[in-house]
């Protein structure tokens, strides 16, 4: 998940993730402009966070939530629905 410090949509991100017990990885891209420049090249995304799920770019936090309500969000993750 790439990141910013201030950004409340990364907090929310990380929080729904952690509640689902997900290790993720996080990169802060307001300490590393060239990624930051590299990937909204790349994904033509400007905002973080920008998440990926098993190298997947699914988007950002209101992207992870709707997947989280819907149920994909454990598919894709290999998690059961408890």
């Amino acid at each position: 998940m790439y990141t910013s410090a201030y950004c409340t949509y990364c907090r929310r991100a990380k929080r729904l993730l952690e509640r689902k017990q997900v290790d993720y990885e996080e990169v802060r891209l307001d300490e590393d402009a060239e990624k930051r420049k590299e990937l909204v090249e790349r994904l033509n995304w400007r905002t973080v966070p920008m998440i990926f799920v098993n190298e997947q770019f699914i988007g950002g936090y209101d992207d992870l939530s709707a997947l989280e309500r819907s149920g994909e969000l454990d598919r894709m993750l290999g998690q059961s629905n408890s």
